[in-house]
């Protein structure tokens, strides 16, 4: 791989640095190169290369609104041997601290970024879009995203929806049950999902949702601050409701009360926003209980059956 790399990347050094990472979906190496360090993801997986693809793009995305900090994106390289290594800047990183603050006024400025550009459109005349990609983003009027991300290691239906609730359900809520369907065949999670779907829209009752860039994957290990300020990671992105970013937040630890105390006070809970984060939080579950499996059966249905009271 080391070979591999060198000239992938044109370089006449590489050596590693001995900080390595990972977790259960890729590994990681971190190596010293004629043009500064960088950090190595690699999957031996055949769906590797689409997984890293989704990442770099998400990782490109956020780097263009010039809000909060991610590693900038290298290279998607495949190997020789089946799966990909996926290049990108080594940054310092360690637990998130000092910074929890920042990293909640900081991810409120990525999730307006979209409807910033907006505002300045309608004042200045301009392009609206659904592309990324070029140096200056422009405006998203829809819910999706340019290429296909993983949650974990699942692929996540991005195609461009005019409407959030027809988005969530039928591409975020729907193939999940219908892994579980494939999987199991669970009978009491499809009747409470065919309950469910009657009782989303009033949940969404005289709400406006702009597109707003989410890192999709914002739990607690994919969190990280350095010298500078906070830093995030490991992105599934596409443009969705703002709320979808809390839903996993709150499901594992990781963001103290000056976190949500921050990222509030420029976009505050609007009415009904507990509820709404159970029926994100479900995604989240049932995406755990594909994975790792029926452990998280329990607090799927859980909440499926408080939201269609």
């Amino acid at each position: 791989m080391e070979s591999l790399l060198r000239k992938a990347l044109g370089t006449s050094v590489l050596a590693a640095t001995g900080h390595s990472g990972g977790g259960c979906i890729s590994q990681g190496q971190s190596y010293r190169t004629d043009r500064g360090s960088v950090f190595v993801k690699s999957n031996h997986k055949p769906e590797a290369r689409r997984m890293f693809e989704g990442e770099m793009a998400s990782l490109e995305s956020i780097l263009q609104t010039a809000t909060v900090r991610v590693p900038k994106p290298i290279k998607v390289i495949d190997l020789p041997g089946g799966g990909s290594v996926f290049v990108m800047e080594h940054m310092e990183m360690k637990s998130l601290n000092r910074y929890s603050a920042q990293l909640g006024e900081k991810l409120a400025d990525l999730h307006l970024h979209n409807q910033r550009l907006g505002e300045k459109l309608q004042k200045e005349g301009g392009t609206v879009g659904k592309g990324v990609g070029q140096s200056e983003p422009n405006f998203i009027d829809k819910f999706g995203f340019s290429a296909i991300t993983c949650c974990g290691y699942l692929p996540q239906v991005n195609d461009w929806q005019n409407d959030w609730i027809t988005f969530y359900a039928r591409q975020r809520i729907q193939p999940q049950m219908d892994m579980i369907e494939k999987g199991s065949g669970d009978r009491e999670a499809q009747e409470l999902w065919s309950q469910l779907q009657l009782k989303i829209p009033e949940m969404f009752k005289d709400m406006e949702i702009i597109p707003a860039l989410l890192h999709g994957d914002l739990w607690g290990g994919n969190i990280a601050e350095d010298e500078i300020g906070p830093i995030i990671f490991d992105p599934a992105s596409f443009y969705g409701h703002s709320e979808y970013e809390l839903g996993i937040a709150g499901m594992f630890g990781g963001f103290g009360s000056t976190f949500y105390s921050a990222y509030h006070s420029k976009i505050p809970k609007a009415p009904g926003f507990e509820k709404r984060l159970k029926l994100y939080q479900l995604f989240h579950y049932m995406n755990h209980w594909n994975h790792f499996g029926s452990g998280y059966r329990g607090s799927s249905l859980s909440i499926m059956r408080s939201l269609v009271k």
